[in-house]
Order: C-alpha cells, then structure tokens, then sequence
C-alpha cells in the first residue's frame, strides 16, 4: 500500500508530533507498505548540534521519502500569523505533492494540529480514491479558546467549521485515548463507527538502550541532585510557573533541583520568573537530540509533566510515554479532565495531582523525595506498561487494521 503521512514537524525538529511520525512511517514501511512523508521544512525546536543547511527538498530516509517544505512561520510567532501560516501551509505542501509524488496514494495519514492539514486528506482522498485517516491529537479551536489564545466569536465559528469539514471528509478519525473518543462523540457528534482509540506509541528499545553516563548531570552542574526534569516545548499550555512557584516553595531543600530542556514562547518569562525570586534550584538548557533524549532521561530522577487547568479536553502529553519507556518516574500537574490520572495510576508508574495549587504541588514534590526508595519500582512499572501497551508495533496494526478494512469494503463495492 502506497501511505501519505503528513505532518507540519519531523525530524530533525525535536517534538512529540515528529517522533511519533518518524517512528510510524518508518515501522510502516517494514511491514511492506511504501511510505511518504509530507512535511515542513525544519525551523523550530532544533538541537544546537543541527545543521539543516544540507537538507534536500525530497531525500529517502531510512527507506521513507520525505518531502519537506518551506512554509510560512508557525511557531514562536503572534496568533495572527501563525493562523495565516496554518492557512497557507496546505496549498504549498500540496503543491509540491503534485510535483514530486507521481505513484497513486492509496491512504494518507494526517497528523493534527494543525487542523488545517486535513485539506489535504480531504483532496487525496477525492483524487486517488484515498483512505483518509485524521489523527487528532489535540481538539483544535477548543483548545485555543480554553487557553484564550482564540477570542474573536468570528475566528472561533470560523475554525469550526474548518473542523467539521475535517471530521466529515476523514474516512476515520483515531485519537490517542478513550476520554477524546467520547469528547468527539458528545461535543462534535462524530459517530461511534467513524471514531477509533489507538494509543500514541513509543519506541521502549531505544530508551533500553541508552546508559546512564552521567553526562548531562556533569553538564548542567548536578552531580548528587535529585533532579525533576520537564523536556519539551515550553508554551501557554504547560502552565510551568506553576513549577517555578513550586521550585521556590522547596528551596529550602538543596539537594532538589529542576531541570528545564527545551524552548518555547514561555521560556523568557519562566527565566525571569527565576531571576525575579533568586532560584539556584532552577536550571534552563536547550533541546538535546533525538539521539540524546534516552541518556538524558537515564540521568534524571523524576520526569515532570505539565498542563494547566486552562485545559479542557482529555489530552495526554506524549512526553509520559517517553518518561515511562525510560523507567522514569512521573510527577504529573495536570487538568482534571486529562486522561493521563487514569493513565498513571493504571500503570503505578508515578503521581498526579490536579493543576493549580502551589502549596499542594511542593508538597507532592516532598513526598516523592521522601519516599524516594518507591522511585525504582514506580520506574520499572512504567517500563512494562509501555512495553505491554504502547508499542509501535501494536499501534501500526490497529492503523493497518483500519486501513485494509476501509479498502476492502470500497473495492467490494466497486
């Protein structure tokens, strides 16, 4: 079977979305599918070891093609253009599907947010035939309205009916937990029939792989630390002063310290939040490579996991399932409504409490450090659960699964 899989991120750029992807496409194309990748060209969250200047505009990769790109920014930038970004990217990466892709496409896979992309799926699916599988990750205007991001009533009605084309047009709609299943039933009216749970995924051999060197322990100055680590993006989403309220709380206690890797629109504020109140507790460090990420894991005691209560959907951040592929016990402030409570107390692999209390958090914080001997049992738990329950290899059935089902039926009916 010839599978699209568009995506507005993919390796080098360090993200959930663009790991998720590269693991999929790659996994698909051994178990005998050939697989594209549609994508933008890489400008954000990038380690600093990265030179994309040699980055071909289509190239095979590892056995996938990909094609990449340039697009108008969409990251770091002011909603107005990055909502015109969104607008545009569709047509310009269509554009170059026309151009390079001459084989016929029998599926295509579309990654969102952004929503906007499921133009795409929309018009392959009308050209060739297509299969088209709408993968939504998170529930786009919602979320921007929930967070504030989106206000103008004219916008909101807007992107929603950008997204009811989306949701009407995708021959299914996969989400990565049973809470965003339902949100879509009862809040979008999507049928029972057209919407499926696949697990997001995570590849546990490569975090088993990796050492605990130390490395980044010497790096960053904490040798002998009880480090809390949250790695990723660092947005509005996150709501991580909670964390720099919390670092302040336990100050006191010198031996935690807490680790932030990454970037994003949030970061300044953060540092200086940091400066502000004097916190020698507090670390910043840009993002490590793909390749990185398992080691840096290995040399952290608990992984941190952020969303604040702005939040109103089921959303489960994907950074557990790395945390969790590690043996890294999570610590998680998070919205009531997130799937990912059940989710860690189901694979005993951690804490969470609900988001927005200061006090409660640092002395959640306290407790981990003091029941710190639980750590190593927690960590082994989480490394089951992943290996059991989110494996690329189960979660590419299911996608093949409903795949070749929706074939089957469109040629009978032929």
């Amino acid at each position: 079977m010839n599978i699209l899989l568009v995506t507005d991120s993919y390796p080098p750029e360090i993200r959930s979305a663009s790991h998720l992807m590269q693991e999929l496409a790659e996994q698909l194309q051994l178990t005998g599918n050939k697989v594209s990748i549609l994508t933008s060209y890489p400008q954000y969250n990038l380690s600093d070891e990265v030179d994309t200047s040699g980055l071909r505009e289509y190239s095979d990769e590892n056995g996938v093609e990909v094609l990449r790109v340039k697009t108008l920014p969409h990251h770091k930038v002011n909603f107005v253009v990055r909502g015109v970004a969104q607008l545009s990217m569709p047509y310009l990466l269509l554009r170059k599907v026309k151009e390079y892709i001459k084989d016929n496409i029998d599926a295509v896979l579309v990654y969102s947010p952004p929503i906007t992309l499921a133009r795409i799926g929309s018009f392959l699916k009308a050209r060739y035939n297509a299969t088209f599988i709408l993968n939504v990750q998170d529930i786009f205007p919602k979320n921007a309205v929930d967070l504030g991001v989106l206000r103008s009533k004219w916008l909101i009605r807007f992107f929603e009916n950008i997204e009811k084309k989306a949701y009407a047009a995708a021959t299914r709609v996969i989400v990565h937990s049973e809470g965003n299943k339902e949100f879509l039933m009862t809040q979008k009216g999507i049928d029972e029939q057209k919407v499926h749970v696949v697990p997001n995924w995570v590849d546990v051999r490569s975090y088993a792989e990796a050492e605990q060197a130390g490395k980044f322990r010497q790096k960053y100055g904490l040798k002998d630390k009880f480090v809390f680590l949250f790695a990723g993006v660092i947005g509005p989403s996150q709501g991580l002063d909670l964390v720099i309220e919390v670092a302040k709380e336990v100050r006191v206690n010198r031996d935690i310290s807490f680790l932030f890797v990454g970037d994003g629109t949030e970061k300044p504020k953060l540092e200086e939040m940091a400066n502000s109140y004097g916190l020698q507790n507090v670390i910043f460090a840009p993002f490590v490579s793909k390749q990185e990420y398992p080691e840096l894991l290995k040399d952290v005691d608990i992984g941190l996991v952020c969303l604040t209560s702005k939040n109103k959907t089921p959303v489960v951040p994907g950074k557990i399932l790395g945390y969790m592929a590690a043996g890294v016990p999570i610590v998680a402030f998070l919205q009531k409504e997130s799937d990912a409570h059940m989710l860690i107390r189901d694979a005993n692999c951690g804490y969470s409490v609900v988001y927005g209390d200061p006090e409660k958090a640092a002395k959640l914080i306290m407790q981990v450090y003091v029941e710190r001997d639980k750590l190593k049992q927690l960590g082994a738990n989480g490394i089951k659960y992943a290996s059991e329950v989110f494996s690329i290899e189960k979660a590419v059935e299911k996608i093949e699964r409903l795949l070749w089902n929706y074939k089957t039926i469109s040629y009978s009916k032929v």
